[in-house]
């Protein structure tokens, strides 16, 4: 099993733009075959702090959602709108309930 976690730094006039742009993603990802799960969080602490939490069945599952056309445009469109820099942790399980 891999995770990902993803924090998006998104400038606060832009978020609005980054909400729309999460959703699109989303749509296409719910088809995924070997996601687990994809959620969008908010940062309690920083609200303008994207945190995508994401389970794949396998790293060829991940690799899949990385090189998908559409996963390609979200990162196109949140590039220019993020505030900082984007910071990806991809982590193997090792245990789990």
């Amino acid at each position: 099993m891999i995770s990902v976690i993803s924090k998006i730094p998104i400038k606060p006039e832009k978020k609005e733009d980054a909400l729309v742009a999460v959703k699109e993603l989303i749509r296409h990802v719910s088809k995924e075959d070997g996601i687990l799960h994809h959620s969008l969080n908010i940062d309690e602490k920083n609200p303008d702090i994207f945190i995508f939490i994401e389970r794949y069945k396998d790293r060829d599952a991940l690799k899949v959602h990385s090189s998908s056309p559409y996963f390609r445009k979200f990162m196109d469109k949140v590039f220019p709108i993020a505030s900082g820099r984007l910071e990806i942790n991809v982590l193997n399980e090792i245990d789990s309930i």
